[in-house]
């Protein structure tokens, strides 16, 4: 045997292969079936982990589609039931109303009477109002303020500084320092 026909010894993924000149061709299909098997088993494996993270897409997808549901039931049920305590304040309010209106029916009811029930439900409506952060603007006496008054008509006034508040015809409120509604007031002039 010359030393182009020697065998030799080819390792291929574990396998040992001899490899002779006069085995050359069969060689080549070894090799070849070898890395089609192993190219094959990468494919599999590959095509696993795709359909793996196809599922975890279709997961997070999924999860995502309920979070967004679940905000918008909670954004709706806020909307819907966002007053539920400041209705309850309000409620008391007709209640007590309701207590007055009785009271001015019986024989014996003063206005006095009357006076101070209805007083002490406007305090209660007041209180349950600031519970709320709705401050009551009241502005008598105080400087003019276009951002919180709305000035109704202007009246010389010598006692009073000019631009002054001399009278409240309506009073305004903020919400949370919002101004929701102006007060309506005759302002002082020089």
């Amino acid at each position: 045997m010359s030393e182009q026909e020697q065998p030799t010894e080819v390792e291929l993924d574990g396998t040992t292969v001899e490899n002779s000149a006069t085995d050359a061709p069969a060689d080549a299909e070894v090799l070849q079936e070898i890395t089609v098997e192993s190219v094959q088993a990468e494919l599999e494996v590959a095509l696993a982990k795709i359909e793996e993270q196809q599922a975890d897409v279709l997961r997070a997808q999924a999860e995502v589609q309920n979070i967004r549901r679940r905000s918008e039931q909670d954004v709706s049920k806020a909307h819907k039931f966002g007053q539920e305590k400041l209705m309850t304040e309000v409620v008391s309010l007709l209640d007590n109303l309701g207590r007055a209106v009785e009271a001015g029916k019986a024989e014996q009811a003063t206005v006095e009477g009357l006076l101070e029930g209805v007083e002490l439900s406007q305090k209660m409506l007041l209180d349950g109002l600031k519970k709320f952060n709705v401050e009551q603007l009241d502005p008598h006496g105080e400087p003019f303020n276009p951002e919180l008054h709305e000035a109704m008509t202007a009246v010389p006034n010598p006692d009073m500084e000019p631009n002054t508040v001399m009278e409240v015809f309506q009073k305004g409120y903020t919400l949370n320092s919002r101004l929701i509604r102006p007060a309506m007031v005759v302002v002082s002039k020089a």
